[in-house]
């Protein structure tokens, strides 16, 4: 369950499940995000503009915020983003939902060994899982329609679906394909990756 840390100009909230750990939010304001302390969030330690300028950049989606003091709200960007990390998992940005939850970007697990699928815990770190962000897989190239939703499924025991209008890149921002629908390997083992090819099966994953 999410935590809300209200201060004079903002409100901050926390989601623990979506939180990659990477530690980005203490290394750019410490004074406001300060994992040593209780509580870890100080939401009056610096102005609400570079607060929210922070959390625009927080890449699991974790943080979120929202302005008392009549600031600008942050909104989804047009053309929804899903970005294939260098030996890390995949970055959605956009109108995303996953699951039941609604959020501006997530960080979703390609390894297989997160143990909070669907998104990514950090695990391909211990797991040493390698797999290239720059992937040269020919994809569709169709027309996009522009401020429309992207939901990613986690189908059991297999692959990541995704339903709406996308644009998947390298983890640099070149681009691979735009399309409305993508299955993509979330089991680590899949030969055509960032593609499903049906590795699950043969390897028994499971999740």
């Amino acid at each position: 369950m999410a935590k809300t840390y209200a201060g004079q100009d903002i409100e901050i909230e926390f989601e623990m499940k979506r939180c990659v750990h990477a530690r980005s939010c203490f290394l750019k304001l410490p004074q406001v995000f300060d994992p040593s302390r209780r509580p870890w969030v100080d939401p009056d330690a610096a102005p609400a503009e570079e607060i929210a300028a922070m959390i625009r950049s927080c890449p699991s989606g974790a943080l979120t915020f929202r302005r008392l003091d009549g600031g600008v709200e942050e909104t989804p960007p047009q053309i929804n983003r899903v970005a294939v990390l260098e030996n890390g998992p995949l970055a959605l940005a956009g109108d995303v939902t996953v699951g039941e939850d609604k959020m501006p970007r997530a960080t979703l697990c390609r390894c297989g060994k997160s143990a909070n699928k669907p998104y990514c815990d950090y695990a391909h770190v211990k797991a040493e899982f390698t797999a290239t962000g720059e992937p040269t897989t020919e994809a569709k190239q169709d027309e996009l329609e522009r401020g429309s939703g992207l939901v990613a499924t986690a189908i059991p025991d297999g692959p990541l679906k995704l339903d709406g209008p996308m644009e998947l890149t390298t983890g640099t921002g070149k681009g691979i394909g735009k399309m409305r629908r993508a299955f993509l390997c979330r089991c680590g083992a899949s030969k055509n990756k960032p593609f499903c090819d049906g590795s699950h099966k043969e390897i028994g994953f499971t999740g």
